[in-house]
């Protein structure tokens, strides 16, 4: 399993919310370009970047400050956030971005994934954020009617081969994460499956690991030191 630490970016800002409640949002450190470097530093392969107003908003808000801090970090980044057609997801790929995450768009312009996916294949990944088992849209502000098995079916039809599934609910609680959805998933897709939400201790990422998932992001505990960044990655190359 990989491990993969996380940079939100809103108002250039690196930041965390509670539940993807906005009007939570907190400042975790000075300059996502030194904790870009200390991921690095610490042996990740992989960092995870949302452009948190591009997700609200619909559209590139943070994406040059994103790209510069990619360009200048040695590791494999993915992006998300605001990523609704195929010159935002050609724009961040021609730029340095090793893979591109559609959030929104896999609930609301599925052609789209599709298109994406002919052209990019494994570079794309779907994030599926649900609330109470129900897809989340527009930067989880747009609940939809959409169960979060259904819509990762879909998916793995169209050809996708990374998922990115975040409960909600416990995204930014330190409370652990959803491991009977993560089951779920690994268990009726045949996707490679990023756990996303809650992690809160190494208890955490071993419990994620027994799960066969692919890959696990880390945020918030990072930042508050719950969690030790490089004991995760030992953990994460060693536990089977």
């Amino acid at each position: 399993m990989i491990i993969i630490p996380a940079i939100d970016i809103k108002d250039g800002n690196c930041v965390r919310l509670f539940k993807g409640d906005y009007s939570t949002v907190s400042k975790v450190a000075e300059s996502p370009y030194d904790t870009a470097k200390s991921f690095a530093d610490t042996g990740a392969k992989w960092m995870h970047m949302i452009d948190l107003d591009g997700a609200k908003d619909g559209k590139l808000v943070n994406s040059d400050l994103i790209i510069d801090v990619a360009k200048n970090t040695p590791i494999n980044v993915e992006v998300g956030g605001g990523i609704r057609n195929m010159k935002t997801v050609e724009h961040y790929l021609n730029n340095g971005i090793n893979r591109v995450i559609l959030g929104s768009a896999a609930v609301k312009n599925q052609q789209l994934v599709i298109d994406a996916v002919k052209n990019y294949g494994e570079k794309i990944a779907v994030g599926i954020d649900a609330k109470n088992g129900m897809v989340c849209a527009e930067g989880w502000t747009d609940k939809s009617e959409m169960k979060y098995l259904d819509l990762a079916k879909q998916m793995e039809q169209i050809g996708v081969k990374t998922i990115i599934f975040t409960d909600i609910d416990t995204d930014g609680t330190l409370s652990g994460p959803n491991l009977k959805q993560l089951d779920d998933l690994t268990h009726n897709v045949s996707c490679n499956i990023i756990a996303s939400g809650g992690i809160s201790n190494l208890k955490d990422i071993i419990n994620v690991n027994s799960l066969n998932v692919y890959g696990c992001i880390t945020g918030k505990a990072i930042y508050t030191g719950d969690l030790d960044l490089k004991m995760a990655l030992d953990i994460a190359s060693k536990v089977r």
